[in-house]
């Protein structure tokens, strides 16, 4: 569907209308649907208008990844000692929950002084999440200065393994679990699979960023599923179009990405969380605006769902 401004007041308005009428749904007598939006897709929102937005569209759940271009969450003023009081307010007021604390701390990486900061990032952001009551922090694998995505070799998955049990072993104990994104070298189901293995710890679990496994390491989602859902604890979702140089991200259904069927995936094996949207505006100015592609992210999805709990 070609959005323009007619179609994006239907979409919002429909999307609208779900939210007036999720909480009647297979998910519980008073819960909205499980979907979510990470803050990536708006980078240049202030904190109030996400939460009004997420609200007005029904989302259930915000995902912080920045905000207002400060990465390092943990040094924004929504959430210094003064302010991080009411900021929980605000969200609760909005009916919203923090899906998860996203970090840009790599696992992987060898230096020995550079590893050491990654892992206290991961820890600061640990603690971000604590105060947050926030179940969830992610990290990467690789480390920020790796080229375009490799196979990757038994030093590097041994280095990211023990990164994330050291940070399960922080975490734990303050009830929060360390998700390793499916991003970069770290997108094949035998891998993640080894590296989660190897690392150990009941608080080391998987952020599934669905449009990676497919995309970069060609996997049908059942394979995916079938190999990692016991680990997968948080999504990130999209769609794309194109091949090489001229793929492109698109709006929610419009694309290749087998979305539906992700979702139908996880929800077949009692999947708990949440159905989250990574837009990646902040990467990419030039997609679509936030107002336009999350609203229609909530109008699909909703309805995939509402499909899926019928089925």
């Amino acid at each position: 569907m070609h959005m323009n401004r007619r179609n994006f007041l239907k979409a919002t308005a429909g999307a609208a209308a779900l939210a007036s009428v999720g909480v009647r749904g297979a998910f519980g007598a008073n819960n909205r649907l499980p979907i979510a939006f990470s803050t990536l897709g708006c980078p240049a929102w202030e904190l109030p208008k996400i939460l009004d937005f997420a609200q007005q569209h029904g989302f259930a759940a915000i995902e912080l990844r920045g905000l207002q271009g400060n990465m390092d969450l943990p040094t924004h003023p929504a959430f210094a000692a003064g302010q991080i009081a009411q900021t929980k307010k605000d969200f609760a007021g909005h009916g919203l929950k923090i899906a998860c604390v996203s970090s840009s701390a790599m696992m992987g990486e060898a230096d020995p002084a550079k590893r050491a900061k990654q892992i206290q990032d991961g820890k600061r952001f640990v603690d971000l999440a604590v105060e947050l009551n926030a179940p969830y922090v992610r990290v990467f694998g690789k480390p920020d200065d790796s080229e375009k995505p490799v196979a990757p070799d038994e030093a590097l998955r041994k280095r990211v393994a023990d990164g994330l049990h050291e940070l399960g072993e922080y975490s734990g104990p303050k009830n929060v679990t360390v998700i390793l994104e499916s991003h970069d070298d770290f997108t094949s189901s035998a891998t993640l699979t080894e590296v989660l293995t190897e690392a150990n710890s009941p608080h080391a679990a998987l952020l599934w960023d669905a449009y990676h496994t497919f995309n970069t390491s060609h996997e049908p989602p059942a394979e995916t599923v079938k190999a990692l859902g016991k680990w997968i604890r948080h999504t990130h979702l999209k769609d794309g179009a194109g091949t090489g140089n001229d793929r492109k991200y698109v709006l929610t259904g419009t694309g290749d990405v087998p979305v539906k069927q992700q979702i139908a995936l996880l929800h077949g094996i009692g999947y708990k969380g949440y159905y989250c949207f990574e837009w990646e505006k902040a990467w990419h100015p030039d997609l679509l605006d936030p107002e336009i592609a999350i609203a229609n992210y909530a109008e699909v999805v909703s309805g995939y769902l509402r499909e899926i709990q019928k089925s």
